[in-house]
């Protein structure tokens, strides 16, 4: 009996042993977080909004034999086709529609692709007057134009809203933020809604900071003002040449902008130019992750300012066969600078 117990203590003597010693080793911690930290090297990001887009991208790629799709992986539901553009690696994809799809579909390929910069395609309203159906826009600056508050009206003083306190704060600011930047948005109110600011941080801040707009990538404007400077006319139904512009302000909203009076309030408050629903939101996602980007949008409506029925439904699939010219030419100049 006492030899047996021996026995016994010495196993469980040797097993807590085994324990103490597999708790002391170093386990590697599990492999969390992006798979790429780096994207100074790898794709060339060809996205668009939606359906009819794609078919223009697709259509081009095909169509040229020095551009092919290879395959194509699947990520929680979004596509992502990988593929080649004159000896360039490219990812295409779309984010659908809306803030909120643009935002998630764009951090998910930059988490699981190493991709170096972003060429975005779609369509877009027209803001500015002197933009029709078919023309092509690609603005320096994007901003959220309903980012805001909606306040109630101030009794004591008709005409003037009861604002929160931080609201306050965030106006009695503006005059200083005006006059050190040109591009400073002219705050005022659209009725009972109050025009403010996404909040953003990233690596080396300390703490958010109000965000009033984003600026697409000087090199990537560059080579969409080279590459539109060099196209041959294009035609929108064989009606009229279409315009191409490089510059101005994009704003950017989660809703389909089609009323005139709200029009006018984003051409005097932002300076816009045309109205969409994801730009802001890539390049909110491409600037917190240090890649470059920018916007080409092909005008397919005049975002209120039209009588009658709104025309995109029209113009969307002829205008963005324009849009994939234009960001086809652009992808022919950046390949001759790599």
């Amino acid at each position: 009996m006492v030899a047996v117990t021996s026995r016994s203590l010495r196993v469980l003597w040797l097993g807590v042993m085994v324990l103490v010693i597999s708790a002391c080793q170093t386990t590697p911690p599990p492999a969390f977080g992006p798979q790429f930290a780096q994207h100074n090297e790898g794709f060339t990001a060809v996205v668009v909004a939606y359906a009819p887009e794609m078919e223009g991208i697709l259509g081009r790629i095909e169509a040229d034999p020095n551009a092919s799709i290879t395959s194509t992986v699947t990520y929680k539901g979004v596509k992502y086709r990988l593929g080649k553009y004159h000896d360039q690696p490219i990812l295409v994809f779309a984010t659908g529609m809306s803030i909120a799809n643009a935002s998630m579909t764009m951090q998910m390929a930059l988490d699981y692709f190493p991709v170096k910069q972003v060429v975005y395609m779609g369509i877009a309203g027209a803001v500015n007057p002197a933009w029709q159906p078919g023309d092509v826009i690609v603005p320096a600056r994007w901003y959220y134009h309903d980012e805001s508050v909606y306040a109630n009206p101030d009794p004591a003083n008709p005409g003037q809203s009861v604002l929160p306190e931080y609201y306050a704060k965030f106006m009695q600011e503006q005059p200083a933020r005006k006059a050190a930047d040109p591009h400073y948005p002219n705050y005022k109110p659209f009725a009972f809604i109050h025009p403010d600011e996404v909040l953003i941080i990233k690596e080396g801040m300390d703490k958010p900071v109000d965000t009033a707009y984003f600026s697409a990538s000087n090199r990537l404007l560059s080579a969409a003002e080279k590459a539109m400077n060099a196209m041959p006319a294009q035609m929108i139904l064989d009606q009229r040449k279409a315009k191409l512009h490089v510059g101005g302000n994009g704003v950017t909203g989660s809703v389909f902008m089609d009323n005139r009076e709200y029009r006018k309030w984003t051409r005097d408050v932002f300076e816009a130019e045309v109205t969409e629903m994801e730009s802001a939101a890539i390049g909110q996602v491409c600037t917190v992750n240090d890649v470059d980007w920018v916007i080409i949008r092909a005008i397919s409506d005049l975002a209120g300012g039209q009588e009658g029925v709104n025309v995109e439904h029209i113009y969307d699939k002829e205008v963005s066969r324009v849009g994939a010219n234009v960001l086809f030419a652009v992808m022919d100049e950046l390949a001759k600078a790599e």
